[in-house]
């Protein structure tokens, strides 16, 4: 049995994204992980947080999964302000320091965390079509979702945890595929997790 905190970071915006697909990612996931015997947590971010309790819920946890639209190319304002005020009070229980000290050079940036042994996962829903990536004639030149979201991938490394394969819906607004997303979410959950 593993212990799993699910972060849902959307952010509504009447009339163009209520959610419902974020909140079905994680309602699958919640069905896939429990019948499978893991025990599982969950954040609304939108809801509302307190940070102790979020601290308690990282620290108990040994594999956080984030669910997460993407606005411009990040996480909504919500999302990103949850990032910023959980992980900055997280000094001692998540990461010590940035790892660099003045008395040993050699020891480097973002060697300074306190989750080894614990794993992330990153799952987004983008308007973006999937040929958006990873073609240097495309919008993203060549780059990766995981490329475009290194900035959080850094973040969970900074407090040595480790990752699990990405997951990503896409063209969730023009030709949204609800269905088939659901489906290989469950068998990615399934593949990766257990």
């Amino acid at each position: 049995m593993t212990k799993i905190l699910l972060i849902n970071g959307h952010q509504r915006y009447a009339g163009f994204a209520d959610g419902k697909l974020n909140q079905s990612l994680i309602d699958t996931a919640t069905r896939v992980l429990t019948n499978a015997g893991h025990e599982v947590k969950t954040t609304i971010v939108e809801t509302g947080y307190d940070v102790p309790k979020e601290l308690e819920k990282h620290q108990w946890a040994e594999v956080i999964l984030v669910q997460t639209p993407v606005y411009w190319m990040s996480v909504p304002y919500l999302f990103k302000k949850y990032i910023d005020e959980v992980y900055t009070a997280s000094i001692g229980t998540f990461w010590a320091d940035d790892g660099r000290t003045r008395s040993d050079p050699s020891k480097k940036y973002g060697s300074g965390g306190l989750l080894a042994g614990k794993k992330y996962m990153i799952s987004t829903t983008w308007n973006a079509p999937i040929n958006a990536f990873g073609d240097s004639q495309q919008f993203f030149d060549s780059k990766t979702v995981d490329d475009v979201f290194i900035w959080l991938h850094k973040a969970y490394q900074f407090f040595a945890m480790t990752a699990l394969p990405s997951f990503s819906c896409h063209d969730v607004l023009k030709t949204p595929d609800v269905a088939n997303d659901l489906k290989r979410f469950e068998e990615h959950l399934k593949q990766h997790i257990g």
